[in-house]
């Protein structure tokens, strides 16, 4: 009997499987108000399935640039693809593949809570598929961000947390694959910030989502991020994994001691090195020394600081931020 040989000759490479087209694709985006530049050549990319946070001071463009990737702004130039569409060319099949979360939403305050995500949720179901059905069960989505007590309640006598969840509601009920988050958590107690991670961190893993956050929350960006894109003065001026992006704006170690009575300071890359080194040189005369590397969170700090001052090209510079001894 012939035995088919199956094995692959080792000149032989397996096929390449195709690479997956970015949820997000954006080149050279600008906008300009008058003679404003809000965004000045803003390049990014989100993976399908990622959780980007585009982090920067209030001003920065988070807001504009994420209206432009939803349709909601138009822009000066640039070329934006969304899930493959150009916003400004996306129809209605289109828009239900995304969910919006905005900063601030005060409309239908008569409506009750499930009716008004019923009411959302009648116009997602002519775009469900196998794959993705749509839209969520009502019950279910109520469950998911807190509000099943308040199911009943008209919206406008919700607690500010309390809408904040039901704003995040609207933006999943269609179960987009695309998810967009400005400013979230504004306005959110600590059970609330907690439980919305939980949730975000549920979308992302569990059903594939891909989410576009904005904030200028650090410690939100670091919990949430699987990349963090640090936008300052209408430009990308850093990025990459949380702990890749501390690493790339790291700061020089401060080291402080006190030599025969005297106390010292210096900034050095290499704290360690310089600590041993005076133990060499000095011994025991070497009293109370410190070491301590400034954070991913003062350098942000730093950057936002420039910003904030009027000197963003000095923030966009600062990177890595070397301190002077």
């Amino acid at each position: 009997m012939a035995v088919q040989n199956n094995l692959r000759r080792p000149s032989e490479r397996p096929p390449e499987a195709p690479e997956r087209e970015p949820a997000v694709d954006v080149r050279g985006l600008r906008m300009r108000y008058g003679t404003h530049d809000v965004l000045n050549g803003v390049d990014l990319r989100v993976e399908q399935g990622e959780v980007l946070v585009l982090l920067g001071p209030n001003g920065a463009g988070k807001t504009t640039t994420v209206e432009i990737l939803e349709g909601f702004r138009g822009r000066s130039s640039g070329e934006v693809s969304v899930l493959g569409v150009d916003p400004d060319r996306g129809n209605e099949a289109w828009r239900a593949r995304l969910g919006v979360v905005l900063q601030s939403w005060r409309d239908h305050a008569k409506w009750r809570v499930r009716e008004l995500l019923a009411h959302f949720a009648a116009h997602y179901a002519p775009y469900g598929t196998p794959e993705r059905p749509r839209p969520r069960d009502v019950d279910e989505l109520l469950e998911t961000v807190g509000l099943t007590e308040q199911a009943d309640a008209k919206v406008g006598s919700l607690s500010g947390g309390q809408r904040r969840r039901m704003d995040v509601a609207v933006g999943i009920v269609g179960r987009p694959e695309l998810l967009f988050l400005d400013e979230p958590t504004a306005g959110f107690d600590p059970v609330a910030r907690r439980d919305f991670h939980a949730l975000v961190q549920r979308l992302a893993g569990e059903e594939g989502t891909t989410i576009l956050l904005t904030t200028h929350d650090l410690d939100e960006a670091e919990k949430l991020a699987d990349r963090i894109l640090i936008l300052s003065g209408g430009t990308i001026v850093a990025g990459g994994s949380p702990a890749a992006l501390a690493a790339q704006l790291e700061s020089d170690a401060e080291v402080r001691w006190t030599h025969r009575g005297e106390r010292q300071v210096t900034f050095t890359p290499d704290g360690t090195g310089f600590a041993r080194k005076l133990f060499e040189r000095h011994g025991e005369e070497i009293e109370d020394l410190q070491v301590r590397r400034p954070g991913l969170e003062e350098v942000y700090l730093e950057m936002v600081r420039l910003h904030e001052s009027g000197r963003a090209e000095e923030a966009a510079g600062s990177i890595p931020l070397r301190r002077q001894q």
